[in-house]
């Protein structure tokens, strides 16, 4: 099993601050004998006026090491991966990548990750790490 970003629990308890319910930590999604996925987070919120809730996966990343468009370009090919499986095993199920504020802030608003963003049509949820809360949800 990976081993848990530098802000995985950041993360799920800012998840769990807005009312999620930690299903899976981590989603395992087993594709095919070759093929095994690990998602950081699963969860789930349920609301009172549907039978079913909102599920979603989330990636989590710190963008913490030397280059940033390097981390982006593993997070995209993550995204695009783990997208694809969960598609296959569990197509209700919305997937997340969890980015940093600064890194939100900064690096993710270049013409160049915006678009990559778009095209992609990737679902970010940002975070700050310091206070462990989501600070935005862009579907």
């Amino acid at each position: 099993m990976p081993a848990k970003d530098l802000f995985h629990d950041a993360v799920k308890n800012g998840l769990i601050k807005e009312g999620w319910t930690i299903t899976d930590d981590p989603l395992h999604l087993r594709i095919s004998l070759k093929v095994d996925f690990y998602i950081d987070l699963g969860a789930e919120k349920m609301f009172a006026a549907e039978k079913d809730g909102e599920k979603i996966a989330v990636e989590v990343k710190s963008f913490a090491g030397n280059s940033d468009i390097s981390e982006f370009h593993t997070a995209l090919g993550q995204f695009l991966n783990y997208q694809d499986a969960l598609e296959i095993k569990q197509p209700n199920r919305f997937l997340y990548l969890a980015v940093p504020i600064d890194t939100y802030e900064t690096f993710f608003q270049d013409a160049f990750i915006s678009a990559s963003i778009s095209k992609h049509k990737l679902r970010i949820l940002v975070y700050n790490p310091n206070d462990e809360v989501i600070t935005k949800w862009i579907r």
